[in-house]
């Protein structure tokens, strides 16, 4: 009998162990669901605060929220005060700081704590949505173990969640990202532009355009129907209001005919000839426009005067599409509208770009160059090294410093990998 006892005693320790983990999981998971419900009617300002008292009831402890700015180069306390709602809180580099290093890659890293907080371990956990970065949340934790990893990487996704259902009607959430004031037409394009970063149906895509705060008449535009992934880049003449107001007409008469079951022809005519009803022919805007089936990796694709797209292969060899120009939208040269097609294998990353990206100038007068452009995409995001949306954040911030930090015109860039079935790869 006296044999038997410790076995008995030992499995009733491990199964009282066990049970606590559990009990620790599902108290996570209910304060997850009480914080979404009290997400319902907290405002952004209030967002900190709430977050912070629901997290300290299972452990995690002086919870603090990030966003990043527009163009990416800083991370932004929101701590609830002031117009920004980002008073009294601190400023963290992107490039070359520990929570730079947690959003750049999309992965947690931990830290110690700083001693006032009693021999913790420090989290710093990407805040996103999809891929879609919004910034980071930091908290601390009596340790560094699996269980504590994945409590903060929940509270994370619910905070993305809140963060998203609040930054559209939030004046404070704009101010907290924006380093700077922004005119008119860049206004009106970053309300049109869809999120920067989005993955889902066997599909990646990434886009930015600069000048953040002066873009003029560029604008890019993605949207999934089913198993359809419509893509589209746009560039406006002149780099004004009026060039910002040409794209949003375009871009939106583009939206409404696809809507309506317009093919790619049609809608681009239908483009055309609502901006000929607006501006007779005194504005024209040149673009691409995509549709990419994410079953078969069929893309087919209209030029309307622009740039030709890049087909960057899974192997490494940059392919430069050709299809017969129909000319710029509202500019009535009556050109006949050519589908081209093209098949994409899993892995192959199309490239859409505006001239602002390789024509950009530096201070000894050359350009960036679609060479560089193109090798640039290609060692970055090579073998997977960089999430797409990282590699285009790097690339943004390479075409300003060769322009010494302002440029002449807008650069616009969007990018679409095709995965082919890898859809366990999309997120990192």
């Amino acid at each position: 009998m006296a044999s038997g006892r410790p076995p008995h005693r030992s499995r009733s320790l491990r199964d009282r162990k066990e049970a606590d983990t559990v009990t620790d999981t599902v108290r996570v998971g209910k304060v997850l669901t009480d914080l979404m419900q009290a997400g319902h009617t907290t405002a952004l300002e209030q967002l900190p605060g709430v977050v912070a008292a629901h997290a300290e009831t299972v452990g995690l402890h002086d919870v603090a929220l990030f966003a990043v700015d527009l163009q990416q180069k800083v991370l932004r306390q929101l701590t609830g005060r002031g117009p920004d709602a980002g008073e009294g809180g601190t400023e963290v580099a992107v490039d070359g700081t520990l929570p730079g290093r947690a959003y750049q890659n999309v992965t947690i890293v931990s830290e110690p704590a700083p001693e006032t907080a009693g021999g913790r371990c420090r989290w710093w956990v990407p805040v996103t949505d999809g891929v879609e970065r919004l910034g980071i949340m930091r908290t601390d934790t009596a340790a560094e173990d699996g269980q504590s990893r994945e409590a903060v990487r929940h509270l994370a996704s619910m905070v993305a969640l809140l963060l998203l259902s609040k930054r559209s009607f939030s004046d404070s959430y704009a101010r907290l990202v924006r380093s700077r004031p922004m005119n008119v037409a860049a206004e009106m394009q970053w309300n049109l532009t869809p999120p920067p970063a989005f993955a889902g149906h066997n599909a990646i895509v990434s886009a930015a355009l600069e000048p953040a705060y002066e873009v003029g008449g560029d604008a890019y535009d993605y949207a999934l129907t089913g198993t359809n992934l419509h893509l589209g880049i746009f560039d406006a003449m002149g780099h004004d209001t009026t060039a910002g107001i040409t794209a949003n007409v375009a871009v939106s008469a583009c939206r409404n005919a696809r809507r309506q079951g317009a093919s790619l022809a049609e809608s681009s005519r239908l483009v055309e000839k609502t901006l000929n009803e607006q501006f007779g022919t005194s504005r024209y805007i040149t673009g691409i426009l995509a549709d990419l089936d994410l079953e078969t990796g069929r893309l087919a694709w209209v030029n309307r005067g622009h740039h030709l797209p890049v087909v960057i292969r899974a192997g490494g060899r940059p392919d430069q599409l050709a299809c017969p120009p129909a000319g710029p939208m509202g500019a009535s040269l009556g050109l006949p509208v050519t589908v081209c097609e093209e098949q994409l294998e899993p892995g192959d990353r199309l490239l859409l770009y505006t001239d602002g990206i390789t024509e950009a100038r530096g201070a000894d007068g050359k350009q960036f160059g679609m060479t560089r452009f193109v090798d640039f995409v290609m060692h970055h995001h090579a073998n997977g090294q960089l999430p797409l949306h990282e590699t285009l954040r790097r690339l943004m911030h390479a075409v300003l410093e060769h322009h010494d930090g302002r440029l002449d015109d807008d650069a616009t860039v969007l990018l679409a990998e095709w995965a082919g079935g890898r859809q366990e790869e999309l997120v990192p």
